[in-house]
């Protein structure tokens, strides 16, 4: 009886310490989040504009795979790499609180963000996500796709979407600035993917503006990042209540 007892108590103790068991520790309890008081919250309005004249657009053959010139409906597709806006407005440029946050913790929205191949391109082109949020990717096409995260500190993946409808779902451990992703089958579809771990970005559209809304007062980096055209930064100190514009201008390197 004592030796059983005995040979019982080491085994739950190497399942405790997971001595060559498969028994997973438990998770933490996740952090709550402190409430950003509205009585005192501010907002930053970042404007991003192309210096100098609009640079032509490249056109690139699409004709490497019938079914993208038959989706699309066109033999070739104006490269999206430095995309201009309305006027001298600059699009896809990702707009985020650099520095400036520390301490502060977030909770992780229950929505996913959809990364979507549509067309035979990634829709959107430039996306935020938070950390630990669910990053959707999904196959709009009737034709074979495949989806290669090029992650330097989070998890690298390579996914083959075949089917259209097909979806599959990822989370990123910590913060990465940007994500790179690339489809194999078709060298011209790409996509970055920004992840952080509070709520303040976003990526600049037609009008070249992104609003940050609801932010504590405090010294802050904002960053605006652009996949060809580099990225910029600035510090600024806002008070309670405040509003101010920022503004980035990137030129031809």
């Amino acid at each position: 009886m004592r030796l059983s007892r005995l040979v019982a108590c080491l085994a739950s103790l190497a399942g405790a310490l997971g001595c060559g068991g498969s028994t997973t520790p438990a998770a933490p309890p996740a952090a709550t989040a402190p409430a950003v008081d509205p009585a005192t919250a501010a907002s930053v309005t970042v404007t991003v504009n192309f210096e100098g004249a609009a640079p032509k657009p490249v056109m690139m053959r699409l004709d490497g795979d019938k079914r993208c010139v038959a989706e699309i409906g066109a033999s070739e597709r104006a490269d999206e790499s430095i995309l201009p806006g309305t006027g001298p407005a600059l699009q896809n440029v990702f707009v985020y609180v650099k520095d400036g946050l520390t301490g502060q913790v977030f909770p992780i929205p229950t929505k996913p963000v959809v990364l979507d191949q549509d067309k035979c391109r990634y829709a959107p082109r430039v996306v935020g996500v938070r950390v630990g949020q669910s990053l959707d990717i999904r196959n709009s096409d009737p034709l074979l796709h495949n989806v290669r995260a090029e992650s330097t500190i989070n998890q690298p993946f390579n996914m083959s979407t075949p089917v259209e409808g097909m979806s599959f779902t990822r989370t990123f451990a910590t913060r990465e600035v940007m994500v790179d992703i690339r489809c194999d089958v078709h060298a011209w579809m790409r996509a970055f993917v920004g992840v952080l771990e509070h709520p303040y970005f976003g990526t600049t559209g037609q009008d070249g503006r992104v609003a940050l809304h609801n932010l504590p007062p405090g010294t802050y980096t904002i960053e605006a990042w652009h996949e060809v055209l580099g990225a910029k930064r600035q510090q600024i100190t806002i008070g309670a209540k405040e509003s101010q514009e920022v503004a980035f201008a990137f030129a031809r390197q």
